[in-house]
């Protein structure tokens, strides 16, 4: 006897051919139907050790003109881009992710509402985003950013540099499932085979969830950073025609 689930899909795929033929949005030139068309989204994904690491990182400064603030922070900036160079860091992996200088005031000394702010001066910030392509040197890194004067370091977040390999591994795995899968349901409601006639993809690299430096080890020895492992993704939208 046929479960519930068996005889739902039966009833879904029993369409007239004409019906099951029409095209989808995007889809290519339809494809005259001898059955059904079964419409399958498959999604795979291969584990794999990073080898890549991004991290945010910058500098504030503050003084009383907006001047001097950028000048104090040009000056620290020069500083930690040098080190990242030393580290052996290429300057195509440096980028400049974001400059800000704004007013700082102090609304604590208001009474009433007869006191305005008091003015603090300026603060300025310039923001780097750093590849690194040496992972097991990332620890020493954010260690070396912060000794230059780096006041802010946020990631790292993990990724693959070269993810073709990965994602050709996932393609195959996700069509494997997908032929698989149509077969159950051709057999399941009484047609002899699947033929596949069309495929469309999407891909969805994913990683783990990014850690911010407080979170890390900051003991006097070391920082430590343990990169795990991410996946790499692949989705596709399959369609194959039952054929008795």
């Amino acid at each position: 006897m046929r479960s519930p689930l068996l005889l739902a899909a039966a009833a879904a795929l029993a369409l007239p051919a004409v019906a099951s033929a029409q095209p989808q949005p995007g889809a290519g030139p339809m494809i005259p139907a001898a059955g059904p068309v079964l419409h399958l989204t498959i999604s795979e994904s291969i584990e794999s050790t990073p080898d890549m690491a991004t991290i945010n990182t910058g500098v504030q400064t503050r003084a009383m003109t907006a001047k001097e603030a950028m000048s104090q922070n040009a000056v620290q900036m020069d500083r930690l881009i040098a080190t990242l160079i030393k580290a052996g860091i290429e300057r195509k992996d440096i980028q400049t992710s974001g400059i800000n200088l704004n007013p700082q005031y102090d609304y604590g000394n208001r009474t009433d509402g007869q006191n305005g702010p008091k003015f603090l001066g300026y603060e300025a910030s310039n923001q780097l985003t750093v590849k690194v392509r040496k992972i097991d040197k990332a620890g020493d890194l954010v260690d070396a950013m912060v000794a230059a004067g780096a006041t802010n370091i946020n990631g790292p977040s993990f990724g693959i540099a070269e993810p073709e390999k990965l994602l050709d591994q996932a393609r195959v795995k996700a069509l494997k499932t997908a032929q698989d899968r149509a077969n159950l349901y051709a057999q399941a409601t009484g047609f002899r085979s699947a033929r596949l006639i069309g495929i469309s993809e999407g891909s969805d690299r994913a990683g783990p969830i990014i850690v911010s430096a407080r979170a890390m080890s900051m003991d006097a020895a070391q920082t430590k950073i343990e990169p795990g492992q991410i996946s790499t993704s692949i989705s596709l939208g399959v369609q194959y025609m039952l054929e008795r």
